[in-house]
């Protein structure tokens, strides 16, 4: 499993994070975005309802690779790995967390900012790492990292947008995590999900081209 679902996040390189409220909206949500071509969603374990949010939704959309983040602990790791999710993604680094899910072949993707973060990361086992907040930092220190650490790849995370995803990918983003930019909760609590899944298609196209 640890394989196949990094190579997914690797060819699909757009992950969608959803913070949703409820399960309903969430549902919803995702049908939006499958609909506008995005293949790996992230579900934040700050969501109410986030376990039985990832059991639903895995159960419902067979065809999605679907995550837990915003694992903080090992505890959490664990049951969000009971309850289906086929990788983590956490906003900080902790070795407990990604010895936890290295122990049950499940990929886990960590917070890091620094090039220590990064090599430390990536000697725990982490195969890829979440670049956070990437806003703070942009797209230049992608290729910067790549210098003296080419083989550790990378998902940029928070801030991108439509205006510069094409940047961090050809920056030497492996994928990207979007969060608001794709999954606004007003959209959710209007009801707007057709302008979700546009947001989504616009995303994809950009990936294709890239």
């Amino acid at each position: 499993m640890s394989t196949s679902s990094l190579e997914e996040i690797r060819r699909a390189k757009l992950v969608a994070i959803i913070r949703s409220q409820s399960l309903g909206g969430l549902e919803n949500t995702v049908r939006s975005l499958y609909q506008g071509g995005i293949r790996a969603v992230e579900i934040t374990m700050n969501t109410p309802g986030a376990l039985s949010g990832i059991e639903r939704i895995k159960e419902t959309f067979p065809e999605l690779l679907i995550g837990a983040g915003t694992v903080l602990d090992s505890e959490t790791a664990k049951l969000a790995i009971m309850s289906g999710a086929s990788y983590l993604l956490t906003p900080t680094l902790k070795k407990e967390t990604i010895e936890t899910a290295n122990r049950y072949n499940v990929p886990i993707i960590p917070g890091v900012m620094t090039p220590t973060e990064v090599l430390t990361a990536y000697e725990y086992g982490a195969k890829m790492v979440k670049i956070f907040p990437i806003r703070q930092l942009g797209p230049k220190y992608l290729t910067d990292l790549k210098g003296p650490l080419p083989f550790v790849e990378t998902m940029a995370v928070g801030g991108i947008s439509l205006e510069n995803a094409c940047l961090y990918l050809k920056s030497g983003a492996s994928a990207l995590g979007i969060g608001s930019s794709l999954v606004d909760e007003r959209l959710v609590e209007q009801g707007e999900f057709t302008e979700i899944e546009r947001r989504a298609a616009s995303f994809v196209e950009i990936v294709n081209q890239v």
